[in-house]
C-alpha cells in the first residue's frame, strides 16, 4: 500500500511516518494486512525542503498546495491507498487570516475528499480534529456526546471537517476516520502561531536552556496528550474495522488535563533547577481568549474502548521528550532518560 500523509513534513507526519515504519503493515480495502510499499509526505514546498536532508530512507518528498486538486490526485496512482490528513492552518493563525482557514482547512480537506472519492477502492482516510470544535456551551469536558460549540475559526473548520468525514463515508465515496485530538505536547523547534503553542514551550524552552514567558495564566487548564500516544492512536484508528466505528467517524481522543503551573512542576521534579533556564507567567490578552474557549479535559471513552488514543501522564511524556532531544541531561532523584 502507498500511503499519503498530508502535512507530513510537520512534527506530528514526521512522528507518525516513524509507528508506519516500526509496524510494516496496514489493513487493504479488503480487510488483509499488506505491507507499505512507499510513504509520501505531501506539504508545502518550504516545509518540504526545511526537513528534506534529514527525512527517513524512501519517503517520497512532495511539495504542493493542498487545495491543488490534480496535483493531489496525481499521488493516488494505484490500487491501495491510504491517507492520512494532518494538513492544517492552526489555531491562532485561524483567527488572524480567516480566508486561509477557510482554504487550506476547509478547501483543502476537500481536495483530499474528492480525491479519495474519484478512486478505484474505496480509501480509508484518517484525519486530525481538535478539541477546539469544543467551546462556550459545549460543556465542561470534551467528550463524543458533547455539542460543538467552537469558539474559534479553527475549531470551526475542524466541526466542518467532521461532518464532511461522516457524510462522504455514508455515500460510500471513502472509508473516512477521524481522531479528535487534544493539545498535543512535546513539539520540538521554536513557538509557533498555533495558541496552544505554549503548552510545549513551557516544558521545551527551559529544557533548552531559554528563557520562557508563558503567554497563559498558570491557572489556565488545557487538555493535552503525548505525541507518542497521538500518533498510535490515529495509526490504530487507521486500522480499525469500518464497523467498529459506526455512522459518527469521529473518536474524541482521551488526554491529561493540567495548569500550567503542573505542566511547569513536572518538569522541575524531573530535572535540577541549574539545568532550566527561568520561565515566568506573562498572560496575552488575545492567546488566553482563545484558550479559554476550549474544553479543559477530555474523557474519550469510546476511543479507549476501541483501542485507540491511549495517554500517558505527564512524567512519562517529559521524560519521552528528554530521551529523544535530551539525553545527555541528567535527572533527579536516579530516574534514567532511557
Amino acid at each position: 500500500m502507498k500511503i499519503i500523509i498530508t502535512g507530513g513534513a510537520g512534527f506530528l507526519g514526521r512522528r507518525l511516518t516513524e509507528v508506519l515504519l516500526q509496524r510494516g503493515t496496514v489493513t487493504a480495502s479488503n480487510g488483509e494486512r499488506t505491507g507499505i510499499e512507499s510513504i509520501v509526505w505531501y506539504d508545502q514546498p518550504a516545509a518540504i525542503e526545511a526537513v528534506r536532508a534529514g527525512a527517513p530512507a524512501g519517503v517520497e518528498l512532495v511539495g504542493g498546495d493542498i487545495t491543488d486538486a490534480a496535483g493531489f490526485s496525481a499521488l493516488l496512482d494505484r490500487a491501495e491507498i491510504g491517507i492520512f490528513h494532518l494538513a492544517s492552518v492552526v489555531s491562532g493563525q485561524g483567527e488572524q487570516d480567516f480566508d486561509l482557514a477557510l482554504r487550506v482547512n476547509l478547501d483543502g480537506t476537500r481536495t483530499v475528499l474528492e480525491a479519495a472519492r474519484r478512486h478505484e477502492n474505496t480509501p480509508r482516510v484518517v484525519a486530525t480534529s481538535s478539541v477546539a470544535v469544543f467551546g462556550p456551551g459545549s460543556g465542561p469536558a470534551g467528550t463524543d456526546q458533547a455539542p460543538p460549540r467552537p469558539g474559534t475559526t479553527y475549531g470551526m473548520t475542524k466541526a466542518i471537517l467532521e461532518l464532511m468525514f461522516d457524510d462522504y463515508t455514508r455515500k460510500g465515496f471513502l472509508d473516512g476516520r477521524v481522531g479528535r485530538i487534544p493539545t498535543v505536547i512535546i513539539r520540538p523547534g521554536r513557538p509557533n502561531a498555533a495558541a496552544s503553542s505554549a503548552a510545549s514551550a513551557v516544558f521545551r524552552e527551559p529544557l533548552a536552556g531559554r528563557p520562557y514567558a508563558v503567554p497563559l495564566a498558570p491557572e489556565t487548564r488545557m487538555a493535552v496528550g503525548g505525541a507518542a500516544g497521538v500518533v498510535a492512536g490515529l495509526a490504530d484508528l487507521f486500522e480499525l474495522p469500518s464497523e467498529r466505528i459506526g455512522a459518527f467517524r469521529t473518536l474524541t481522543f482521551p488526554s491529561v488535563s493540567a495548569t500550567f503551573a503542573e505542566m511547569l512542576a513536572a518538569v522541575q521534579r524531573l530535572v535540577p533547577a541549574e539545568a532550566l533556564a527561568p520561565v515566568t507567567f506573562e498572560p496575552d490578552p488575545e492567546i488566553q481568549r482563545i484558550v479559554d474557549t476550549w474544553v479543559p479535559t477530555t474523557e474519550g471513552e469510546r476511543a479507549t474502548a476501541l483501542g485507540v488514543g491511549a495517554v500517558d501522564d505527564l512524567e512519562a511524556i517529559v521524560l519521552d521528550y528528554i530521551r529523544r532531544e535530551h539525553p545527555e541531561l541528567q535527572l533527579q532523584n536516579g530516574r534514567a532518560s532511557q
